[in-house]
């Protein structure tokens, strides 16, 4: 039984794992011992005895062949046999463990296809709107190492590499060349408002705002209100992703992005841009706390250029048609200008949450303009 002993301490199983039932292992038992048996030397009988004597007299006086015991080296053959039918048996014991639990045997040898690196694995662009919410992650607690554990968007797209932009055509009576500096100058406006390292340290944005007409006084009035004087009316968070840096960093220098930016013919001899992108952005206080939470920033823009043979605008700058954000894990009816996550360490900053429980990684739905007023809550961060 030794040799047997050593096959099945290749494979431990723990008191955790599932068990062998009772009757299989009493059967193994059972063949196991009469394999054995049958594979152990046997008393030779008196007639064996008898013919072996009188075989060793002829051997001594000269009377036998060279080569005749040849006999005892094919037994010797068949007794390895013998032993490795025991170690055969002892092989079925552990292939019948690894079907009950395969993950005793590292890596992934079936192709299971449930190794980290495939659950891990980068999505595709995203080309139209989901179908669904992405499915439930494993519950796992966000670190300085690894800011977006537990979050579908660590599958997420890094950065401005989430913000692609389409190929461009002919549109609107304006060339694929005029389609496509539209489409530069969006996907810049949202990096400028939304990953710049310092507009995300509360800095002024300086080069989103330069992308914008200065033409259109509305909205360069109300942003300009915004940073310097903000309040419930003129937030510039409705425009521009900005932190307290006296209370809170960024972890690391990775944002995770993931949308989609379409064109059409617009209705003023134009091109009109409509993207829409979410934004996760894993933050730690500068207290010295290493707790990490998570904000997400989903952003809906609509924005054009006109013909300015046509309309008083000026070249090669973006008009803003339509703004709106779901803004998720940030104080509510807090209108400071910038975002302030909660952690669980301390706990809410502004007033309680009033609004509906939202998934704020769910992009399935369009936003809703005539949605509930007030700070709602998410169901994950």
């Amino acid at each position: 039984m030794d040799s047997l002993s050593k096959a099945l301490e290749l494979t431990h199983v723990s008191e955790e794992d599932p068990k062998i039932p009772d009757d299989v292992w009493e059967q193994f038992a059972r063949d196991t011992e009469r394999d054995i048996r049958g594979s152990a030397p046997k008393e030779p009988s008196a007639r064996a005895r008898e013919v072996t004597e009188r075989l060793r007299r002829q051997e001594a006086r000269g009377e036998l062949p060279e080569g005749w015991r040849t006999g005892p080296a094919r037994q010797q053959k068949k007794s390895r046999r013998g032993l490795w039918g025991v170690l055969g048996v002892a092989v079925a014991v552990v292939v019948a463990v690894v079907a009950v639990k395969p993950s005793l045997v590292p890596g992934d040898p079936f192709g299971g296809g449930g190794s980290e690196d495939a659950v891990s694995s980068p999505l595709p662009a995203e080309t139209a709107a989901p179908t669904a919410a992405p499915s439930a992650e494993a519950s796992q607690i966000p670190t300085l190492d690894d800011p977006f554990a537990g979050s579908p968007a660590k599958r997420w797209a890094d950065g401005a590499a989430g913000i692609a932009v389409p190929k461009a055509k002919a549109v609107g009576g304006r060339s694929a060349a005029e389609t496509e500096q539209v489409l530069e100058l969006t996907r810049k406006l949202l990096i400028e408002s939304n990953l710049d390292p310092g507009t995300l340290r509360g800095e002024r944005p300086e080069a989103a705002l330069d992308v914008l007409d200065p033409l259109q006084k509305d909205v360069h009035g109300l942003l300009e209100t915004a940073l310097s004087k903000p309040d419930k009316t003129h937030d510039p968070l409705w425009m521009f992703s900005r932190f307290d840096p006296d209370e809170v960093r960024l972890v690391g220098d990775v944002v995770k992005t993931r949308g989609r930016m379409t064109f059409k013919a617009g209705d003023h001899a134009s091109v009109a841009v409509h993207a829409d992108y979410t934004f996760v952005y894993p933050v730690v206080q500068t207290n010295g706390s290493t707790e990490v939470t998570r904000t997400i920033i989903r952003r809906v823009l609509d924005v054009e250029i006109s013909d300015p043979a046509k309309y008083q605008v000026t070249p090669g700058k973006l008009t803003v048609v339509n703004w709106d954000q779901d803004i998720n894990n940030s104080a509510c009816d807090v209108y400071d200008g910038y975002l302030h996550p909660d952690f669980r360490s301390s706990g809410p900053t502004g007033a309680a949450p009033t609004g509906p429980t939202t998934d704020p990684y769910d992009r399935s739905e369009t936003l809703d303009p005539n949605r509930e007023e007030g700070c709602g809550t998410v169901s994950r961060v």
